[in-house]
């Protein structure tokens, strides 16, 4: 696609830099494009560019004009998305907000660091990004939708390779494949009946007339919801935990549920309105805590795991199936890469702490035990070992032939891209402001 490794990386920089510009109450009113019903401001661009010098990005003569090349671009993805009516769901917008906190935590370290840093907290941060994240993800679905037809055959990559000038030959970056087992601390016993004692005396009291809506602002520990009284807004089927879900389905307007456990916790649900195979519900949550007696149980267990694998007494899937309590132990405690779906991460696909941990390691070594934070942001700890390392090199044909097909696809879709571009910027009202008439844009955004 066009752009496509750059648009993904500006997914993330542009809400990082969003939040940065917020923090500092800098507010540029001007308006220097606009894409049929779409505006950019100046202090979008200003908000990108000071967060590229800040990570040392340099993009060329022209930093603004690619910027704004790559913002335009979007606004007309989404300009056509709207035309086409095409939408992404509201557990897709929450999920990639998720997404993106996690990443942002574990560069900073913690929630309470991220909010400590940007003086804002958790809840502001995603109420004021979650319109701009919506735009991207329907603004991505329609860059999908352009190019999901296209394809390439094995004939077309040997073709692209061997045309390829020996200096032209890309070089494959560094690869790491790394496998884990994950111990998961117990919740004990007398906190699960803590937590239902008070889940029960919270549906009784609503039973008894209270406000579900002022007992979850109280006592919710969703900060998503719980600020407005535990409202989720209107999610379909397929959308929600599915022991939450099968729950919410069968209540009528007003009803409150029994408990209801998922993997974020424990719930009480009321519904609000049903519409077809949609939903309005509030909840409450309510998180389980883990005493630090038992996390550190768990690290010591891990040690101990680490022992048995390097004392011979069993391999390391081995221990990944008897002790992991990740999914990834039946496959020898594989990780996967979230970004490409593969068993192999480059160094910019692994979370910080780790990667300075992992780096300095050898091929079959075991990381000492290290905290992590699970999927559902619950504390854990982990052994990593490194199963195999590729050095960066020239790609091969027969070595790298996914990497060589990556870029024979992505080169594909982008003359794709490209045309269609094209031909919508000629039919579609397209304004840049005269201050940026110099720049060379990859696209012609200047049509006479």
């Amino acid at each position: 696609m066009v752009k496509l490794s750059l648009i993904s990386f500006f997914l993330v920089i542009m809400f990082a830099g969003n939040i940065a510009n917020a923090q500092e109450k800098v507010v540029v009113d001007k308006i220097i494009a606009v894409v049929g019903n779409s505006a950019v401001l100046e202090s979008e661009l200003i908000a990108e560019k000071k967060q590229l010098d800040a990570q040392g990005i340099k993009l060329g003569n022209q930093p603004f004009c690619v910027l704004l090349n790559d913002i335009l671009y979007q606004k007309l993805l989404y300009n056509q998305a709207i035309i086409d009516s095409v939408e992404v769901s509201d557990a897709q917008v929450e999920q990639e907000l998720e997404r993106r906190l996690r990443y942002f935590i574990q560069q900073i370290g913690s929630r309470e660091r991220l909010e400590a840093y940007y003086g804002m907290s958790i809840d502001e941060i995603k109420d004021d990004f979650r319109d701009m994240v919506k735009e991207q993800q329907i603004s991505q679905t329609m860059e999908n939708k352009i190019s999901s037809d296209i394809r390439v055959t094995p004939a077309e990559v040997r073709t692209f390779f061997n045309n390829l000038h020996p200096d032209s030959i890309p070089i494959v970056e560094m690869e790491v494949q790394l496998a884990q087992i994950v111990k998961k601390p117990p919740v004990r016993a007398e906190e699960i009946e803590r937590i239902k004692y008070n889940l029960n005396e919270y549906r009784s009291r609503v039973i008894k007339g209270e406000n579900f809506n002022t007992l979850a602002i109280l006592y919710s520990e969703d900060p998503g919801s719980a600020r407005k009284g535990g409202e989720l807004g209107f999610y379909g089927r397929g959308e929600l935990f599915p022991e939450f879900e099968a729950v919410a389905f069968s209540l009528k307007p007003g009803e409150v549920s029994e408990i209801v456990e998922t993997q974020a916790g424990y719930h009480i649900i009321q519904m609000i309105e049903r519409r077809g195979e949609s939903i309005n519900v509030r909840h409450i949550l309510i998180q389980p805590q883990i005493l630090a007696i038992d996390l550190v149980r768990a690290r010591q267990e891990l040690d101990s795991v680490k022992t048995l694998i390097v004392n011979g007494e069993m391999t390391f899937a081995e221990a990944a199936l008897k002790f992991s309590d990740d999914p990834g132990k039946i496959s020898g405690g594989t990780m996967i890469n979230p970004y490409s779906s593969t068993n192999k991460f480059k160094s910019e696909d692994i979370e910080q702490n780790l990667f300075f941990i992992i780096d300095k390691m050898e091929v079959g070594s075991i990381s000492d035990p290290m905290a992590m934070r699970t999927e559902e942001g619950k504390q854990a700890f982990r052994i990593v070992k490194v199963v195999d390392r590729i050095e960066p090199h020239k790609a091969t044909l027969t070595g790298d032939y996914d990497f060589i097909q990556q870029l024979v696809l992505t080169q594909k879709k982008r003359k794709a891209i490209n045309a269609w571009v094209s031909n919508k910027i000629a039919s579609t009202y397209v304004f840049v402001h005269e201050d940026f008439h110099y720049c060379n844009f990859e696209m012609n955004w200047l049509k006479k």
